[in-house]
């Protein structure tokens, strides 16, 4: 139990690691949809060249 919002910040002496890691956890969280998202649209631009370029091979053979 703490008696006092510094006693809660202080975290017992281990306040650096505890709040870094929340620190970590939430960038992480922020980071990654952000990331799938870039991702995610990669793919489908990537996907789309190659449907274009079958295309093109097609109808290069005709």
């Amino acid at each position: 139990m703490w008696n006092s919002p510094a006693e809660f910040f202080a975290m017992g002496g281990y306040a650096l690691y505890v709040w870094c890691s929340f620190g970590v956890c939430v960038l992480v969280m922020l980071i990654e949809p952000i990331n799938i998202c870039i991702r995610r649209k990669a793919v489908i631009q990537r996907l789309q060249q190659e449907r274009l370029a079958e295309q093109f091979d097609q109808e290069g053979r005709q």
